[in-house]
């Protein structure tokens, strides 16, 4: 049987899946954290086991070596060439791409251009492939986009209110993120409801630490909530989201900081960190928000932004279909998916709030039989979505 590796590489991290095509039966799954630093940890998980081991990584390359060496000492496969297909996800692909593509000579130093649209993620996505062309010579290797879905957007919601040049001249416009994301939660709430994605007005909400919204219309991206780069739309974990660029040079001026430095605390030191005060994970709001005035205000931040791209979206589309939740917040938190809906009940869309109570992480639709737009919640899965576009490549 065919097996297809998926590879997620950020900067000092490498998530992975291995699949057995066309079956999309996941083999086995894992991480690889703190690359480049002491004390870095390798967990696999396989046949309902986990492995964990914490040794010095010092660089992809060597994460990778020995990942592949843990799948032959612990039986996943008996040699690492069975894997006949690695896709990588890769954040940045410019115009350039609108489709998952083999990746050869071309498509790399294209890549390399592309660097300064994705600076915290290209530069590991890129050593990640470069990194398995080696040690899997006889691999195909696809790079699969996070831009490539939001390439249908029309310009009038891609570009900005800049100078045209600096669009011919820079490439400045929207490109979004999650786009893999966004493509497999569509598809599969489409599949849910029965009917054709194309005649669907659809809002899609990957909520996680990164979240983005997507507007669908015609089965296709039709705007999205990131913007150049990942930092832009709504408020994160970390990341500010949309925020007045005059302020950015405002504070910048003021505390005497670097663009490095400014751009450090717009994309890790802001959103829910920045406002609680106290941490970027939801949960952890959650628990003390009844006490803690600078959580409760974080978290209803983060649901006003929210609720802001949802509204822009459905007037942008003449209306919605469907809203569909997704990412760790958006599949495991039932609170916020009911303070959101809540604030739609004016326009008549309503879900179960007994179902939504008890749902965690599963696929469900939400809806009660008299609201206006079906609210589902899909669990993304991106990693099944590279797959399908090495299996579809090869």
């Amino acid at each position: 049987m065919a097996k297809t590796i998926a590879i997620n590489a950020g900067s000092s991290s490498l998530k992975f899946q291995l699949i057995e095509m066309p079956e999309e039966k996941v083999i086995a799954k894992g991480q690889i954290e703190r690359i480049g630093l002491s004390d870095s940890i390798f967990s696999l998980k396989f046949n309902g086991e986990k492995f964990e081991n914490i040794l010095d990584i010092k660089n992809h390359e060597q994460g990778i070596a020995y990942m592949l060496e843990q799948f032959t000492e612990h039986g996943v496969i008996e040699d690492i060439q069975e894997i006949t297909g690695v896709g990588h996800r890769v954040v940045a692909g410019g115009e350039w791409y609108n489709h998952s593509v083999v990746v050869d000579d071309e498509v790399m130093t294209k890549l390399e251009k592309l660097i300064d649209y994705a600076p915290l993620h290209q530069p590991a996505n890129i050593a990640g492939i470069k990194t398995f062309q080696k040690l899997l010579p006889n691999a195909i290797s696809v790079a699969v986009f996070d831009t490539a879905f939001h390439q249908t957007m029309p310009q009038v919601n891609y570009l900005y209110g800049l100078p045209y040049e600096y669009y011919t001249k820079y490439g400045a416009r929207k490109y979004g993120a999650h786009g893999t994301s966004h493509r497999y939660i569509s598809s599969r709430a489409a599949e849910m409801l029965g009917k054709p994605l194309e005649e669907l007005k659809m809002i899609t909400l990957h909520l996680g630490a990164g979240a983005s919204i997507t507007a669908i219309k015609d089965g296709k991206s039709y705007d999205t909530s990131m913007g150049f780069t990942p930092l832009a739309g709504v408020m994160m974990a970390t990341r500010t989201g949309d925020v007045d660029p005059s302020l950015v040079s405002y504070i910048q001026e003021r505390e005497g900081l670097t663009n490095d430095q400014m751009l450090d605390v717009l994309n890790k030191k802001s959103g829910l960190l920045g406002v609680s005060t106290i941490s970027s994970d939801m949960r952890d709001l959650q628990a003390v928000e009844d006490t803690n005035p600078h959580a409760k205000l974080a978290i209803d931040m983060w649901e006003d932004r929210v609720l802001r791209y949802i509204g822009q979206y459905i007037v942008e589309m003449g209306g919605v279909d469907v809203l569909v939740f997704a990412g760790g917040v958006g599949e495991n938190s039932p609170e916020q998916r009911k303070n959101i809906i809540d604030r739609l009940h004016f326009m008549g869309i309503r879900m179960d709030d007994d179902l939504n109570a008890d749902l965690h992480g599963k696929e469900a639709n939400l809806s009660t039989d008299d609201s206006t737009a079906q609210v589902l919640v899909v669990p993304t899965d991106e990693e099944i979505m590279i797959a399908r576009d090495v299996e579809a490549l090869k």
